[in-house]
């Protein structure tokens, strides 16, 4: 049973969901811009991709603060802007 067991270390500092999307974008643009014709060549072809973006060490580097997110988030529901605003 436990060589079934898997883990999987989560970010930190962000949403490991937005960090899995930016990566399947990275992909697409990277890897998935074309038609490819078999299954296999498609496996292949990101397994080829997922080495060659391992050995860059890629990062995602966040450029959207806190307080950028309340702007917008302000703009699009100023009801809510009020409640989260941290009090003094």
């Amino acid at each position: 049973m436990l060589h079934r067991l898997e883990f999987h270390f989560v970010p930190k500092h962000a949403s490991w969901l937005n960090m899995v999307e930016i990566e399947i974008g990275v992909l697409r643009s990277q890897c998935l811009d074309r038609r490819i014709a078999t299954q296999q060549q498609l496996k292949s072809e990101i397994a080829v991709w997922e080495r060659q973006r391992n050995a860059a060490k890629a990062r995602i580097k966040w450029m959207f603060t806190t307080d950028k997110a309340r702007a917008k988030m302000g703009r699009a529901y100023p009801q809510l802007a009020n409640i989260s605003q941290p009090r003094p």
